[in-house]
């Protein structure tokens, strides 16, 4: 064996294997690029693919029968179903189509047997005299009220952060990420630990001799609202705070200049610099809240159905054909609604920074500042955000050790014996929990390559790199019921191939491939940014030195962006344990279960063990925030 020039380093052997070896250095990028696109092919397009083949084809022959049949039932769309079945006739069909917007966009009320509560009409059957909205109408309704509500809590929010200083603030801004990593179906079980009869608020209002009341009975449609807000409120915050603190002051000092008030210079200033990010921050909590399932699955159940929440009593039922088509039609106005939000957003994405951001002043700097209006006002919104965002994870974690007579652990003790002597076609504690983590390190595996991959390609494409963002961040417009449905009568139930073969995926492998087709998204969004900023020159002097293009992305650029992978990889790992829409479908009757499908088994049954278990699923999605918060990411500034 030689030396290479006198250099003191071993050669490289040579033959054929350094050739291989050379070979795959010039195309390992274009190869993880190629692997990567066949996984997404297999695992989200195909089962996309599938859902949208079932509501067009019976028996082997393309039919709109399944369309129609949805399009023109009151039981769907209201009265729109009279312009479906007579196109033709659409004037006559005016004043109908008017009616139905209107029962959309207004609340109605009805008496309920409660002296001086009026509340909502929950359910698809809203209606004014005459006027049907329908299940599309109704989740279109609940949607535009939690926007209206999640702006309504966020935006204060946003003003505080970005207007004072004060002790705790840096980890208030961060804890404006809690909602990407807490599970629905855990939220859910909060609200219920705080609102329900033996909820922290009745026993509140026991001390002084009130209650209990069934508050989540009376009106659910309104716990799931505020349960909304709880999830977007923050994000709304977030990206508003963000704006705020990019508005350069300079320009609100020209307008004071010019003679404008205080009030008018942030009227016409600072307003218009903030509305775009608000609006943003509206579109998707209107777009996550259209897709809502599993707060209202638990809350609200068939009384408050949303079109997720059907499709999956459709699954249920075993009318896959019915479930297919509303999933086709949900996911053309998920895709249209998203498509809008993106289109936004890139029109917005070249705003600059302000050169001067705003100063903070401290938020209570002396006793008499203390008890001004303004400040009395913060005080009063922060403790209405103590109700709404602390309470109920406070109750989650209080009702895990309490009951209507004290502490107890007869919660935690139901979890135990169902263990060690529940059967085997029971939920049992520790197969969710082992479920979990086993399922949350998998997806890592999976997601975060496949979201490296999915970065390097968007950011290194040109103009291209554009639609293949759109296309890859299509599970971010799917939601997981339809994915869920698409895997279990595509890859589940097996696709015929040439030969008599069929491929098949199931059991573990199926939620973990649907995990991962959920997690890689945000990999993505966490890596892309800071891959856009990284200089070129670096790779270009590592290509000049003999480095391949796969050498210069793996010993330059990937270091360079470790903190943003191990931040996605932290939210992978979060979403994997708190996936519940599409695993809920493919772990039924099986022993694939997850944490927070046994949170959704146990609270059909008792409120206890399943707050119990939602603790437990508390505690270990908080260790995964922490991750989150510790490394930062893209979220850090």
């Amino acid at each position: 064996m030689s030396r290479a020039g006198g250099s003191g380093r071993r050669a490289r052997p040579r033959g054929g294997f350094v050739a291989a070896y050379r070979w795959f250095e010039r195309h390992a990028l274009s190869l993880t690029g190629l692997v990567t696109a066949a996984v997404l092919a297999v695992m989200l397009y195909v089962p996309v693919g599938v859902v949208f083949v079932n509501a067009v084809v019976d028996d082997g022959a393309v039919t709109l029968t399944f369309f129609r049949a949805v399009l023109t039932d009151p039981f769907y769309v209201g009265v729109l179903a009279e312009v479906f079945a007579d196109p033709l006739a659409v004037g006559t069909h005016l004043e109908s189509l008017v009616g139905w917007l209107a029962a959309v966009s207004i609340s109605v009320s009805l008496e309920y047997p409660i002296p001086g509560i009026a509340v909502p009409i929950p359910w698809p059957v809203l209606e004014t005299p005459g006027v049907r909205t329908g299940l599309f109408g109704f989740t279109a309704y609940q949607a535009v009220l939690s926007t209206i509500a999640s702006v309504a809590l966020g935006l204060p929010a946003a003003y505080v952060l970005a207007n004072y200083e004060f002790r705790g603030r840096r980890t208030l801004r961060s804890l404006t990420i809690l909602p990407f990593v807490l599970p629905g179906i855990m939220v859910a079980v909060g609200f219920y630990a705080m609102f329900g009869q033996a909820g922290t608020l009745n026993q509140l209002l026991g001390i002084v001799g009130l209650g209990p009341y069934p508050f989540i009975e009376w009106n659910p449609l309104a716990i799931v609202i505020v349960a909304h807000a709880f999830y977007n409120a923050p994000l709304v915050a977030r990206v508003t705070v963000a704006a705020w603190e990019s508005v350069d002051v300079r320009t609100v000092e020209t307008a004071r200049s010019l003679g404008a008030s205080p009030r008018r210079a942030f009227r016409d200033v600072v307003v218009p610099q903030l509305l775009p990010a608000l609006l943003t921050g509206a579109l998707l909590t209107f777009i996550f809240t259209f897709m809502t399932f599993p707060i209202v699955l638990a809350l609200g159940g068939l009384q408050l159905a949303t079109v997720e929440v059907w499709i999956y009593d459709r699954v249920r039922q075993l009318a896959y054909a019915e479930a297919a088509t509303l999933a086709v039609l949900e996911t053309i106005l998920s895709l249209a609604l998203t498509y809008a939000y993106l289109r936004y957003e890139s029109a917005q994405s070249g705003l600059a920074r302000g050169a001067t951001a705003p100063s903070r002043t401290p938020l209570f700097p002396d006793l008499r500042t203390a008890l001004s209006p303004r400040r009395l006002a913060i005080v009063g919104y922060g403790l209405v955000a103590v109700v709404v965002f602390v309470g109920p994870m406070a109750s989650l974690v209080v009702g895990s050790v309490t009951d209507g007579s004290g502490l107890t652990g007869r919660h935690y003790a139901f979890l135990l014996e169902r263990q060690l002597e529940g059967a085997s076609y029971q939920t049992l504690p520790w197969i969710a929990i082992r479920n979990s983590l086993l399922f949350g390190v998998a997806t890592l595996a999976v997601a975060v390559p496949m979201g490296v991959v999915v970065s390097v390609v968007t950011t290194r494409a040109g103009r291209s790199g554009a639609v293949i963002d759109t296309l890859a961040m299509l599970p971010l417009a799917v939601s997981g019921v339809v994915f869920g449905i698409g895997l279990l009568q595509g890859l589940v139930f097996g696709i015929p191939l040439p030969g008599g073969w069929r491929f098949q995926v199931t059991g573990a492998i199926a939620i973990v491939a649907a995990h991962a087709v959920a997690a890689y998204p945000f990999v993505t969004r966490n890596v892309s940014p800071l891959l856009t900023t990284l200089d070129p020159a670096l790779v270009e002097s590592a290509r000049a030195l003999g480095a391949s293009r796969y050498r210069a992305l793996r010993d330059v650029e990937l270091p360079l962006v470790a903190s943003g992978i191990v931040a996605g990889a932290a939210f992978a790992f979060a979403i994997s344990i708190g996936e519940f829409s599409s695993t809920v479908i493919l772990a039924s009757g099986g022993d694939t279960y997850t944490m927070p499908v046994a949170v959704e088994r146990y609270l059909g049954r008792r409120s206890g063990p399943a707050i119990a278990m939602g603790t437990v699923l508390l505690f270990v999605t908080a260790a995964s925030f922490v991750v989150v918060d510790r490394v930062g990411g893209r979220f850090e500034r």
